[in-house]
């Protein structure tokens, strides 16, 4: 993906989302939308570097700036982004980082300085943005959250991607549960591999252990911390079901489609729930949500879900590829 060139004739639009991987995706029928009604403008995107894999395969996106986060100005000299778009939030942090490129035009939600709609608790994250850029004047489709597939090959083509990870403890469903799926689909001869973070491993480690899975098959299906972003993204894309918590890898199978069981805790699957298409199952007990986000504690919503539901959604909704699967 480019860089800023130096500056000429073209504008440039600048969109705003220092956020996660999971953030960025929900933001792509905005994305869609500002490259399609704005095609002479060269397109920014303000993110954190590291998701540059995922970017590039959005579509459109002429620049990523790396964007780590609001604490600093984005350094980019004042008055050359013609338009701004905030698809962060609607804070002064996120606001005051866009007002100090000095655009010729602001667009974002209403706020001293801004026109736009008013901002809205408690919907679904799609559609804040999608209605974000309609109001704009960029029609936009919530559903339109489809990306590329990386131009490599699946490391596990076919495979159940079960991911262990999640930022916080509130999402951590307990290993044992995780072990048991895993060790259930693999007695149905399904593959099974483990995905997650470099510093989730041990976690998927200790999945594998109480699943019984031996030395070989860890080298082979524990793919938490060896593969990139991009390769998780082609192995996501090419497996047969997902199994997560509401985080990145979730919607990733979104993005492409690819049947998934999301199980949800602390935040409701109204706001970050999956699309229609998949098909998607969505596990949790809204009766039991305590919602702290950023807690160290496993949300009791999660905790309500049992090994028997994710085995039975993945088996409702596993496709089959390369001869693996429901």
């Amino acid at each position: 993906m480019d860089r800023l060139p130096e500056k000429d004739d073209t504008p440039e639009f600048l969109a705003l989302r220092a956020l996660k991987l999971g953030d960025l995706l929900v933001a792509v029928p905005a994305l869609h939308a500002i490259r399609r009604s704005r095609p002479d403008h060269r397109l920014v995107l303000a993110v954190p570097g590291w998701l540059e894999p995922v970017a590039e395969l959005v579509g459109g996106i002429d620049v990523l700036w790396p964007t780590p986060g609001l604490d600093h100005p984005l350094g980019i000299e004042p008055g050359r982004i013609d338009t701004a778009m905030n698809l962060h939030g609607d804070g002064p942090e996120s606001r005051g980082v866009l007002e100090q490129l000095q655009p010729r035009v602001r667009l974002g939600h209403a706020s001293p300085g801004w026109d736009g709609p008013e901002w809205e608790d408690h919907v679904l994250e799609r559609h804040r943005w999608a209605r974000l850029a309609d109001a704009h004047g960029m029609p936009a489709d919530q559903e339109d959250v489809g990306i590329a597939r990386p131009d490599l090959p699946s490391a596990a083509p076919g495979a159940v991607v079960v991911h262990v990870g999640a930022f916080y403890g509130s999402r951590h469903w307990p290993v044992d549960r995780f072990a048991t799926v895993v060790r259930e689909l693999r007695e149905e001869g399904r593959r099974v591999v483990l995905t997650g973070s470099e510093k989730e491993r041990p976690r998927a480690l200790e999945v594998a252990a109480l699943a019984g899975l031996d030395d070989e098959v860890v080298a082979a299906d524990v793919l938490a911390g060896t593969v990139d972003l991009a390769e998780m993204a082609a192995v996501v894309a090419d497996a047969s079901v997902v199994v997560s918590v509401d985080t990145g890898a979730a919607h990733l199978a979104s993005a492409y489609a690819t049947p998934s069981v999301v199980l949800f805790g602390p935040a409701p699957p109204e706001e970050w729930g999956p699309p229609a298409s998949g098909p998607h199952v969505v596990l949790t007990d809204a009766s039991l949500r305590v919602g702290d986000t950023f807690g160290t504690e496993c949300d009791p919503a999660l905790l309500a879900v049992q090994p028997a539901d994710v085995l039975a959604a993945a088996r409702e909704v596993a496709r089959s590829l390369d001869g693996i699967g429901a």
